[in-house]
């Protein structure tokens, strides 16, 4: 009885296996191509998109914009590291990528220098890389694609200009400067392209005080009350590398009993919706756009690279300058 018990489980387990590869016979020959096409199509490209911080409105809202890509394309997924401010960490985050063999690594710097080793290796992996927002100083341009973002000398050349228009040229005029984070492309850019034109059109404006804010209300705020402490009654001007800071900074004044945007003219770079608000109430003067809302983009870019097309070296996002006049009616535009 055991024996033919045993022979009995034999016969089934090969009559099982014998229809398992029927099936399995049938599929691929029947619909081998289809299920190769349906496993492609499903299969998600990847962005890895190392982020500097949430220091700001600003860049709250690039982050939300580049995350929402997958919204627009449901044949990409994002993955995001925020880089709390902090190189190591970024790096840390490329290297993550690398070994999670994303299709392509977006890198919004901290800074602009010590990106050659991390760079390398993304390259020797082959996943390109593209340099969001803020550029990068590397030996090899190679390392990364293409540079996405703004002209960040540019938009200083303009906060200058308006300056200049506001008061002309040949006024004495007493500048106070919130720099952005040291080192990075935004403060570097626009602190050389806002002194150059000084220099060149206006020669007695002069910057007595200029110290980093780090792109941060709260430290906008410290710095401008020491300002205040110091030359109070000596600024004419506040040159604010962000809203942010400057919307500390705008604080700081009214705290010390003067009016921003009347008795110090306030011009800075971003256009976040709360510093149209301030503006329309009349507390801030100027702002020189710097868009964030950089995911369509940063898609456009990503497509034409991994389909192995060349996309432009540079690739700018389209800006404007607002002034106090213009705050009220583009308050509704503003989406951060």
């Amino acid at each position: 009885m055991k024996l033919k018990r045993v022979i009995s489980l034999i016969a089934g387990v090969v009559l099982c296996v014998g229809m398992l590869a029927g099936c399995g016979g049938a599929s691929n020959s029947g619909a081998s191509g289809d299920s190769s096409a349906s496993s492609g199509g499903s299969e998600k490209r990847i962005i890895g998109f190392a982020q500097v911080g949430a220091e700001s409105g600003w860049r709250t809202a690039e982050s939300e914009s580049i995350k929402s890509i997958p919204t627009l394309n449901s044949n990409y997924e994002v993955k995001f590291s925020d880089g709390q401010q902090k190189q190591e960490n970024q790096i840390k985050a490329i290297r993550s990528f690398i070994a999670q063999k994303v299709d392509l690594i977006a890198l919004d710097p901290v800074v602009e220098t010590g990106w050659d080793t991390v760079l390398q290796e993304a390259k020797d992996a082959n996943i390109p890389v593209v340099i969001v927002d803020r550029n990068v100083q590397v030996s090899d341009d190679s390392l990364y694609r293409c540079f996405l973002g703004s002209d960040m000398e540019e938009e200083g050349k303009k906060a200058a200009q308006i300056v200049i228009d506001q008061f002309g040229a040949d006024a004495q005029l007493n500048i106070a400067e919130l720099q952005g984070t040291v080192g990075s492309t935004a403060m570097v850019g626009r602190q050389k392209g806002f002194n150059a034109v000084i220099e060149e059109k206006a020669p007695n404006y002069k910057i007595i005080k200029s110290q980093t804010g780090d792109f941060t209300r709260a430290k906008g705020k410290e710095v401008m009350e020491a300002f205040l402490k110091s030359d109070g009654d000596n600024i004419d001007v506040l040159w604010s590398h962000n809203d942010d800071m400057a919307i500390g900074a705008i604080q700081a004044i009214e705290e010390y009993g003067l009016e921003p945007g009347k008795d110090i003219y306030i011009i800075s770079c971003d256009g976040i919706k709360d510093m149209f608000e301030l503006m329309a109430e009349g507390k801030s003067n100027a702002i020189i756009e710097c868009n964030p809302l950089l995911g369509p983009q940063l898609l456009e870019v990503s497509e034409k690279i991994l389909n192995g097309e060349e996309p432009d070296r540079v690739i700018k996002s389209n800006e404007g300058t607002f002034l106090q006049a213009d705050a009220e009616k583009e308050l509704p535009n503003r989406k951060y």
